[in-house]
């Protein structure tokens, strides 16, 4: 399973799964049947998640295949990544808590012999170890997989569910920090106080084919909980009214300007900004470090074959441009380093973003009744 750094190949990805694989999607999603065989998903994630291609582009095609009646759960998917990260924005200090609880962990558990099983992929469980090595070598897992993973890391192996996060953001193409960190405290059952998942062996066995056995987990595990809540913080997603002709600053969830909001306005410079390890707080694994380096890499050729001027520079470097716009790199370690570095940027929102984040104050069952509003706005 490959999953190639290109604009050019993740359309071909797109159109391929639109023609052959979109109409039997809703009833086969749910099943794993191994890295060699994807064709029942999309595997576009890593491609969304960097903003090579869009989730209107891709919920535009689909449309075009088929009626909104027939794509519904594929869209309903597609849209969940704009919901987390409209959550998150509206409650950021869910990630600055799960950063500082994290960094507790790590001396906890760093010679905790149950936690480096767990990671190495040498627990008793061979599921849970054939996960393991698909992550490391991959950089993907299914999604229902994923949820077999957190569930089985948190409630059998008894790990904190903050280093199973960490582990996946080290490893998925896909990993954001809006996605990824809701989506374990789900399966831990904080981001619904009392409501967890809890992966079984019927399930597992069902949804792989029979693929394993000998799956014994702990399936009658509580809840795990938390005294902490959090409001809702008032932010306003506002671009302004004239867009001057500045420099830009793109980082890695954007990396398709042509496609973007702001494609038809002119700016004086792009820069495509690079955040390496060295200012982050989850380190990145070696792979995952290439693929967005490669995907940055195809950005700045694409903007050079359209005659647009723009370098690529690491984060650090922010601090020596001046008279600047910024597409919004959304809650994450891009933005904690701004934040952190007092750096004050003109911010340019998505108009999805725009439109979708104000459905996101509540559970996610209430913001897919807009999604038909949602897709007429921009249909």
């Amino acid at each position: 399973m490959m999953f190639e750094a290109s604009r050019a190949k993740a359309v071909d990805k797109l159109n391929h799964f639109i023609e052959n694989n979109l109409s039997a999607y809703s009833k086969l999603r749910n099943f794993d049947f191994g890295p060699d065989n994807r064709s029942n998903i999309s595997c576009l994630s890593p491609y969304i998640s960097h903003g090579i291609i869009n989730e209107l582009e891709v919920i535009d095609k689909s449309l075009k295949k088929f009626s909104f009646a027939k794509n519904e759960k594929f869209i309903q998917e597609v849209l969940w990544r704009v919901y987390w990260k409209g959550w998150l924005e509206l409650r950021p200090n869910v990630w600055s808590d799960y950063l500082t609880e994290l960094n507790n962990l790590r001396d906890q558990f760093k010679s905790n012999q149950n936690y480096l099983n767990a990671i190495e992929g040498k627990t008793d469980l061979e599921c849970f170890n054939q996960w393991v090595n698909e992550l490391k070598e991959n950089n993907y897992l299914h999604n229902h997989t994923r949820m077999w993973f957190a569930s089985i890391w948190i409630f059998t192996l008894g790990l904190p569910w903050q280093l199973g996060a960490e582990f996946f953001m080290k490893h998925l193409y896909d990993g954001d920090a809006a996605s990824n960190t809701l989506g374990w405290r789900w399966v831990a059952g904080i981001q619904t106080q009392g409501k967890h998942y809890l992966a079984s062996e019927w399930n597992i066995k069902k949804f792989t084919n029979n693929r394993f056995k000998n799956i014994k987990l702990n399936e009658n595990a509580s809840p795990k909980i938390s005294e902490k809540s959090y409001t809702l913080v008032k932010k306003e997603f506002n671009n302004p009214r004239n867009i001057d002709e500045k420099n830009l600053l793109v980082f890695e969830n954007n990396l398709s300007f042509e496609i973007t909001d702001f494609k038809e306005n002119k700016f004086e410079k792009i820069y495509i900004i690079s955040n390496k390890n060295e200012n982050r707080c989850i380190k990145l694994s070696e792979k995952l470090v290439k693929f967005k380096s490669l995907l940055i890499e195809d950005q700045k050729q694409r903007l050079k074959d359209r005659s647009i001027n723009c370098e690529v520079i690491d984060i650090s470097e922010i601090k020596n441009i001046e008279n600047y716009y910024s597409l919004y790199p959304t809650v994450g370690e891009n933005l904690d380093y701004l934040s952190s570095n007092n750096l004050k940027l003109n911010f340019l929102y998505r108009d999805l973003d725009q439109l979708a984040w104000q459905f996101c104050n509540k559970g996610f069952f209430n913001f897919k009744n807009y999604i038909p509003k949602i897709i007429s706005t921009f249909n």
